[in-house]
């Protein structure tokens, strides 16, 4: 399992919100999928609003 970096932002209101998490995934692809499902259920934020800008593996 590896460890990623991804950073991006997200629409919350009428402001892009910048954001950055950490994750332990299997894949870079899981890991996004995470990430995905994380602020939109915490933000209740549509996949089409969340702009993933870099992914790292650290």
């Amino acid at each position: 399992m590896g460890r990623y970096r991804i950073k991006g932002r997200f629409r919350m209101g009428e402001v892009m919100q910048p954001f950055e998490k950490e994750v332990e995934s299997i894949s870079e692809k899981r890991a996004v999928e995470t990430v995905y499902s994380d602020l939109g259920s915490k933000h209740k934020t549509p996949r089409t609003k969340i702009i993933i800008e870099k992914v790292e593996e650290v």
